[in-house]
């Protein structure tokens, strides 16, 4: 393979993720059960984030302006 072509499979990858199917199916089971979780949830409830039901992926880091605003 040729490096040119390594380097739009990376390129593709990063834009669509990873090629491995039981990692794709985890991602789209946890992606429903968070809508379905989050659109059946009691009103005082917070909303629970897509990686509560994903555990093999990792949740990117947020950044200083959105920590402040979690902590006030």
């Amino acid at each position: 393979m040729p490096y040119s072509e390594f380097l739009d499979w990376m390129a593709y990858r990063r834009k669509r993720g990873s090629f491995n199917l039981g990692m794709r199916v985890e991602r789209g089971t946890a992606l429903l059960a968070t809508i379905l979780h989050n659109t059946n949830r009691k009103k005082d409830s917070q909303p629970v984030s897509f990686y509560h039901f994903a555990p093999y992926h990792e949740e990117p880091a947020i950044s200083m302006e959105e920590a402040m605003e979690k902590w006030k």
